[in-house]
């Protein structure tokens, strides 16, 4: 069954953790010094929140697969929305886990991900992503607009 996922960029991640706890009713299911995320089930939601360097607001939307077969069903719904604009990302490394990922971009400028999580990883993203800034939401467009586009975005945060 797949869940849905949200993952907003916020200005202060205290304010914003002890908030969306009270809202949910619960903990961080995940919890690091740039980044927090509820796996709830009712609803069942993968919501997501960082502070690491975006705008505040909606960073992107998605849906999280439990398989790779569920995955791939996916990545063919977001071919059939818009071919052009999807993009596959297989082993990526970003918000504490590695997943294979697809993205595609809705008629507004938002950036849909659908990903498959393989393992948990101790860095939100890899070192050489994190030294270098080559994550696509640390881009001037990407910041500018507020929200990545799925060629922009090559992570969560």
């Amino acid at each position: 069954m797949k869940r849905f996922h949200v993952h907003l960029g916020v200005p202060d991640l205290a304010a914003s953790i002890r908030f969306y706890s009270g809202l949910f009713g619960m903990a961080p299911t995940v919890q690091k010094p740039d980044y927090a995320k509820w796996m709830l089930d009712d609803p069942r939601v993968n919501f997501a929140i960082s502070n690491g360097g975006r705008k505040a607001g909606l960073n992107h939307l998605g849906l999280q697969a439990e398989s790779a077969d569920e995955l791939e069903g996916i990545r063919t719904q977001f071919e059939a929305a818009d071919a052009k604009s999807t993009v596959a990302e297989p082993g990526a490394r970003c918000c504490y886990v590695k997943s294979d990922k697809h993205w595609v971009t809705d008629p507004q400028g938002i950036a849909w991900e659908a990903f498959h999580t393989l393992e948990t990883i101790p860095l939100s993203g890899t070192q050489q992503e994190v030294e270098a800034s080559t994550c696509g939401c640390g881009t001037a467009s990407a910041q500018e607009s507020g929200v990545a586009t799925a060629t922009e975005s090559r992570c969560c945060a």
